[in-house]
């Protein structure tokens, strides 16, 4: 009888927690993009203060991109790399899949606030 009175309590914690970790306020910082070359910051973007869509070209040695950003999400629109595969890839408006441009070394995240990493992304 004790262990079920035991049991029954650590199921109401864990699904009071569950609970409230999926009902509380969403209080998540906003989202920035993060434009990288060969791991080096080259530009942050608050894509929720995006006020008009805007484009800009970014080369170097290797080549060029263009990089379109309206409010909320950011792609490559153009690249002169042979494969593509970065503008295909299209719009990206969450952190799951970044964009990354290989011949270019040049990739574009979306973290949340502002840029901060988790131990994970290193």
């Amino acid at each position: 009888m004790k262990t079920r009175v035991i049991l029954f309590l650590l199921l109401a914690a864990v699904a009071a927690s569950a609970a409230w970790l999926l009902l509380r306020d969403g209080d998540t910082d906003a989202p920035t993009a993060r434009i990288l070359r060969d791991g080096a910051l080259l530009e942050e973007i608050d894509l929720d203060r995006v006020a008009e869509p805007y484009s800009f070209t970014l080369e170097d040695g290797s080549g060029a991109n263009t990089v379109q950003v309206e409010r909320g999400r950011i792609r490559i629109s153009a690249a002169d790399c042979p494969d593509q595969v970065c503008v295909k890839q299209g719009w990206i408006s969450g952190g799951a899949v970044p964009i990354i441009c290989l011949p270019h070394r040049l990739t574009i995240e979306i973290v949340d606030g502002g840029g901060d990493l988790d131990g994970a992304a290193g």
